[in-house]
């Protein structure tokens, strides 16, 4: 894979410096908490979890506002150390003492991979997941709690999270570079050789965040990687892949793929888990879904077989930054690959 322009790798404070800024602002903390399906899923796996959590000590790694502190307090636990890098712990604090949780849930700023805690614990809980799962996630956060502080027989909330893809078909973007063989009907002037640039803009390498509406996929989603939070490695976070295999519903053009994740909350003493699911065919969450646009759109009819590999890696300028490497192959067109990435405008602006 070529780069033809390489930026500048950002050093890590740097990096870190400008991920724990952006969730200074009340709008971010506002989007999270507004997101019914996030928030009441992690509230009911807390409370589902309550005699594993009650009279024990709890870590929140990443607090934020402290909410998932407050429902383990709720739950029972004897101590919650909530830790949070940037200046939201104020605000945390001040959640904490007016909901009278202060005797409990002690607001720890800091990194926690730099704090020091006064003992082990028997729970971690965290909120880690970005988008498409490992897009400025906390993941590796979360691995060094665990390795640093969980006691033997510990458990994590959620405990594992599993990544998904599937063939999309969007009108919208079909709809947008047909726009331009309708400007001379409308105007007079022929735009229509704007056509191949649109393509060119709008199908890029960029990772888009969007909804995908249910009738837009294609096949049944295909999972490509699983991660038990309990083993996975920071090294094994550098290159999470796996293979896929799907077959196509009927007859479309399919122009892109969505990834998706869910993450499982085990309850140790009860059969049953709760799933918090990103799918395109459940509820809508702020993580939406990831659309990886093709090149160029690929006809399929039904059972029309669409396989490939997903590679997904820290990207070159930002660890905290993810790509994702596809290969694919539809129907009997040969096997093409692109590679996708978020935009980054802070590698850009920050000397």
């Amino acid at each position: 894979m070529s780069h033809a322009g390489k930026k500048r790798k950002l050093d890590k404070s740097r990096q870190d410096r400008l991920y724990f800024d952006s969730y200074a602002d009340v709008t971010i903390h506002e989007e999270m908490i507004a997101d019914h399906v996030r928030t009441n899923t992690y509230r009911t796996a807390i409370l589902l979890n309550s005699e594993c959590i009650r009279g024990k000590v709890v870590l929140d790694v990443g607090a934020g506002t402290g909410v998932l502190s407050i429902f383990c307090a709720q739950a029972g636990a004897r101590k919650v150390y909530a830790v949070e890098a940037c200046s939201i712990s104020e605000q945390a604090e001040k959640i904490v003492r007016h909901n009278s949780m202060d005797d409990r849930v002690e607001v720890i700023r800091g990194t926690v991979e730099s704090v020091e805690l006064p003992e082990k614990v028997d729970v971690i809980v965290s909120e880690w997941m970005g988008y498409a799962l490992l897009h400025e996630s906390m993941l590796n956060s979360v691995l060094c709690a665990r390795d640093k502080w969980l006691r033997p027989g510990g458990i994590i909330l959620p405990s594992k999270a599993e990544l998904y893809i599937a063939p999309i078909c969007d009108p919208v973007v079909e709809d947008r570079l047909h726009f331009w063989y309708t400007v001379k009907e409308q105007y007079g002037v022929d735009m229509s050789c704007m056509s191949d640039f649109a393509r060119k803009c709008i199908m890029n390498s960029d990772i888009t965040v969007n909804t995908v509406t249910v009738e837009d996929v294609l096949s049944h989603p295909a999972r490509f990687a699983e991660l038990d939070l309990y083993s996975v490695t920071a090294e094994e976070l550098r290159s999470v892949k796996g293979r896929f295999s799907c077959g196509s519903f009927g007859s479309a053009a399919v122009n892109g793929f969505c990834v998706y994740f869910t993450v499982t909350f085990s309850c140790s003493d009860k059969p049953q888990t709760l799933v918090l699911s990103t799918s395109p065919f459940k509820p809508e969450t702020h993580w939406k879904q990831a659309v990886l646009y093709l090149d160029s759109p690929a006809e399929v009819k039904q059972d029309t077989l669409v396989t490939g590999e997903v590679c997904m890696y820290p990207s070159e300028e930002s660890d905290r930054h993810i790509c994702i490497h596809l290969e694919y192959a539809i129907g009997e067109e040969k096997r093409q690959s692109k590679t996708f990435s978020i935009p980054d405008w802070s590698s850009d602006s920050q000397s």
